[in-house]
């Protein structure tokens, strides 16, 4: 099926790994964390066509990746997908803040000019000031916001902007989850695991279990489970053809 944000470069014997993914997967966007880690993991999994490896430099680490900023950005061009990218709001984040943001604007700009990217965006805890990057620099590019956990107000705004969203099994397991999953539009949802961060129970989700979460999403739309999978489908084709 598909998985629209997963890091399969940091689950444990990954090369090994992604044969099976590739096998099971018609779709497979991995993030990555840093350019150089992108570098290194696109010549990894450079033989599975299915597999999707995207530019990133994660929030979360902005303190030890900043010297990688510049690279980011000279790569930007090379590639028709960016992620993980984003604004972390987190206690333990907000050190880094300036840099982050910095780091955002500096990858949103680039992705217009180089005529738009299709991007996986982290917004925890962050999603307002996300969301004003987004509306004030994307035009051509497409925001798809990972694990989405803002206000109800700032999911309507989220939808209003045109945003798609990848969803995972973690993120409906609580009620404030699927309450978003209710404010979003059909045609602008594709499945994630976000593996091997979220787990499922005492082991990682795995990247063909993305598509654990139709059930969940058949029954909040009033559709079939295999209807959701399809929908999932023409999401991705007609992202991908945008």
């Amino acid at each position: 099926m598909i998985d629209f944000h997963c890091h399969l470069d940091l689950y444990p014997d990954a090369r090994r790994l992604a044969a099976r993914v590739a096998s099971r997967n018609r779709f497979t966007l991995v993030v990555t964390t840093g350019p150089r880690a992108w570098q290194a993991t696109s010549r990894v999994f450079a033989g599975h066509e299915s597999i999707r490896v995207a530019l990133g430099l994660h929030p979360e680490i902005t303190e030890q990746k900043v010297s990688e900023r510049e690279l980011l950005i000279s790569c930007v061009c090379q590639t028709e997908l960016i992620g993980e990218v984003g604004l972390d709001g987190s206690v333990q984040y907000r050190h880094t803040r300036e840099q982050q943001e910095a780091i955002l604007e500096a990858v949103l700009t680039e992705s217009e000019r180089c005529g738009g990217k299709i991007l996986s965006v982290h917004s925890r805890n962050a999603a307002g000031p996300v969301l004003d990057y987004v509306e004030r620099l994307c035009r051509n590019s497409v925001p798809v916001l990972h694990w989405f956990s803002g206000t109800m107000e700032e999911t309507r705004r989220a939808v209003a902007m045109g945003c798609w969203f990848s969803v995972g099994p973690a993120m409906l397991r609580g009620a404030k989850g699927r309450r978003i999953l209710e404010e979003l539009p059909t045609a602008r949802v594709l499945p994630e695991t976000d593996g091997p961060f979220a787990m499922n129970g005492s082991s990682p989700y795995m990247p063909w279990e993305a598509i654990s979460i139709a059930p969940t999403v058949a029954a909040t739309w009033n559709v079939t489970a295999e209807e959701v999978r399809q929908q999932f489908l023409n999401n991705l084709s007609h992202l991908l053809d945008t």
